[in-house]
């Protein structure tokens, strides 16, 4: 295998090895063992024309394999898949038979790139929206980009508990519980939720049974709280009020804040989707929120969960209010949502 693709799959089987998936990092391994021209997949992802890692190639594949077991479509690579366990040589045997079986198909899910809706990013975002309502005192008019299924703008109906902390609706299906490092996040205050929208260039309608599919294949193998704590949120999905357009961001961005409201506070949100937008779209995004901020009139936050820079092993929640306009980093956190580390306090 060209060197640039085995360094991509190595580097993936490595970022899965940290964030607790030891199964999908064997596969990242076993594959550059197992593909080769023989198959449209192979020969596709030899000599993928994009860059790789930026295009996350190796978990285009992975979400591949991962649909088939999920809808029962493969009997022989369920049979090597958590919860079960499997060798080495058993998992690669399995992954190439079922390459040569669906090689269709696994080649033409390459042609999408990985959507995830990674619920525990809530519990990282929650302690944002509460300071936002605590400081402007306004409801929120909640506006997402890179919404992907839009669930976590249903965040005010989960239950959340940090340590001690407790917040929302104990009889929600959605329980999350980050480890706490340090202080509890400050939960006080009334948070009132006015209106819900988000964006994407490929959102996910989880009415249809495709669609629940392919975004519950992305979840990577064994890690089964992921999984359930996804399917809890589809179910939450059902009736709710939000919508979710499909548009490009600065678009959406621009189009929201000329139609804020005088009485509410419109919140810009997003997690761990930053650094794939074009430097272009975020200059628009950045100097569209900093011009609608200094004129005036109702209050603007921009909430992001973003790393600051790639070499952290970790992500920040930042927030920017305007009037003021001035960057808080509120948070350290997973990126998957595992722990938070409280650093912010309120003006």
């Amino acid at each position: 295998m060209e060197s640039r693709i085995s360094t991509h799959f190595e580097k993936q089987a490595e970022a899965c090895d940290r964030m607790g998936s030891p199964f999908t990092a064997q596969l990242c391994r076993l594959l550059p063992e197992i593909l080769d021209r023989n198959t449209r997949t192979g020969a596709r992802v030899l000599d993928w024309s994009g860059a790789p890692g930026e295009d996350a190639l190796a978990l285009r594949l992975c979400g591949g394999l991962h649909a088939l077991v999920l809808a029962g479509e493969d009997a022989e690579l369920a049979g090597v898949y958590p919860p079960g366990t499997a060798s080495r040589d058993a998992v690669g045997a399995a992954v190439a038979g079922t390459i040569a079986r669906h090689d269709a198909r696994l080649c033409a899910t390459l042609d999408s790139a990985p959507q995830t809706n990674e619920i525990a990013r809530s519990a990282m975002l929650l302690p944002g929206f509460l300071t936002i309502a605590r400081e402007t005192g306004l409801p929120l008019d909640l506006r997402e980009i890179g919404s992907s299924a839009g669930l976590n703008l249903l965040f005010d109906r989960f239950h959340y508990c940090y340590g001690e902390s407790i917040w929302g609706d104990a009889a929600s299906p959605v329980k999350l519980a980050p480890e706490v490092r340090g202080a509890a996040p400050d939960l006080s205050g009334r948070l009132e939720i006015a209106s819900r929208g988000g964006s994407d260039i490929a959102p996910i309608d989880v009415a249809q049974e495709s669609e629940r599919l392919r975004l519950t294949s992305y979840v990577w193998a064994g890690q089964a709280a992921r999984l359930e704590r996804l399917v809890a949120a589809i179910s939450l999905a059902d009736g709710a009020s939000l919508s979710l357009e499909k548009a490009d961001a600065a678009d959406f961005v621009e189009a929201a804040l000329a139609m804020r409201e005088p009485d509410r506070v419109l919140v810009l949100f997003h997690s761990i989707m930053w650094q794939y937008l074009p430097f272009e779209t975020q200059s628009r995004i950045e100097a569209a929120l900093e011009k609608a901020g200094r004129a005036g009139g109702a209050p603007i936050a921009w909430l992001r969960m973003e790393p600051s820079d790639m070499k952290e092993p970790f992500a920040r929640v930042s927030l920017t209010l305007w009037p003021e306009g001035t960057r808080r980093d509120l948070a350290r956190c997973d990126f998957h949502g595992r722990w938070i580390e409280w650093i912010g306090a309120d003006v």
